[in-house]
């Protein structure tokens, strides 16, 4: 069993997001701001560049007991021996993934819709990401935002912790956790703050 407190607030990195610094450097002072897990997600560089930034936040992270999830890449996830890994409906399998993980990682799931909440998948892993809760533009081929009355309806359909995600804000997300949230995962509403650090405190007052 995993501390259910690691999935209260969730950094989701973007460096494209980050306003030009390191993103090891945002990681640490939103850290210290009350994040609780930090998932590693680059879309657009190259499997050097991705292991790179996995060990310079394996680094970070493992002495402050504040878990690594890589997003999709496996094999990143493996190398660096991150905490765990987060797939996405068109990643890879959840069953294989499971297979290729050992017992003590952390295994996540993106859940859009019903239909995905109802597949035996989102039964076979540790926690689900649901969302987009409300429009945002980290993520340029999100499904429609599903407003708090749509989220409190998968969240409904499964006992999984489940932590939102989509254009969350301070200011927004406690609907979300009254909706029945275990946690948050932010993106922009933390790496893209003038202060990481004071962004993901007013996040983590919520709780």
């Amino acid at each position: 069993m995993f501390d259910p407190k690691i999935w209260r607030l969730c950094l989701v990195t973007d460096r494209g997001l980050s306003l030009g610094r390191p993103l090891v450097d945002v990681v640490a002072q939103a850290v210290s701001g009350g994040v609780t897990m930090v998932q590693l997600r680059e879309k657009d560089c190259t499997t050097r560049e991705f292991l790179e930034q996995a060990r310079a936040l394996k680094a970070l992270l493992a002495p402050l007991g504040v878990p690594l999830v890589i997003n999709d890449r496996i094999d990143i996830a493996l190398a660096v021996d991150a905490d765990g890994v987060h797939v996405g409906q068109t990643d890879m399998p959840v069953e294989m993934a499971r297979a290729m993980l050992e017992p003590d990682k952390i295994l996540g799931l993106s859940i859009t819709n019903a239909a995905q909440m109802s597949h035996a998948d989102a039964r076979k892993t540790d926690y689900l990401g649901v969302g987009p809760l409300y429009l945002q533009s980290t993520k340029t081929n999100a499904s429609t935002p599903l407003g708090v009355e749509g989220f409190a309806a998968l969240r409904a359909m499964t006992e999984r912790p489940v932590m939102a995600i989509g254009g969350l804000k301070a200011d927004n997300s406690a609907p979300v956790l009254a909706a029945g949230a275990d946690g948050l995962a932010v993106v922009s509403g933390i790496v893209s703050a003038d202060d990481p650090r004071a962004a993901a405190a007013e996040f983590a007052r919520l709780f």
